[in-house]
């Protein structure tokens, strides 16, 4: 699928913050992870932002940072799963 402004939510003030941001889609990390994805966002991302993953499909979530952004391109990182457990 391709990003869909629907489900991404920014986050911070802005400045020189890393700001934090999370994204709901069905895609899989897989997909939100390649190159181009969030090219949409190239206006509202800047390196080093962390984006919270969430796909609604699996469900599973992931943090991925931005790596770069040329203000045409944006690349993010492969992603670290958030591991869920319940033992209780």
């Amino acid at each position: 699928m391709a990003f869909s402004l629907d489900g991404f939510s920014p986050d911070g003030r802005g400045g020189d913050a890393v700001r934090v941001h999370t994204y709901k889609s069905a895609d899989a990390i897989a997909t939100v992870n390649t190159a181009g994805y969030f090219n949409d966002l190239a206006s509202i991302v800047n390196v080093f932002d962390v984006i919270l993953v969430v796909d609604t499909a699996t469900p599973t979530a992931s943090w991925v940072n931005v790596l770069s952004n040329d203000g045409t391109t944006v690349d993010v990182s492969d992603g670290t799963t958030i591991v869920q457990t319940d033992t209780d």
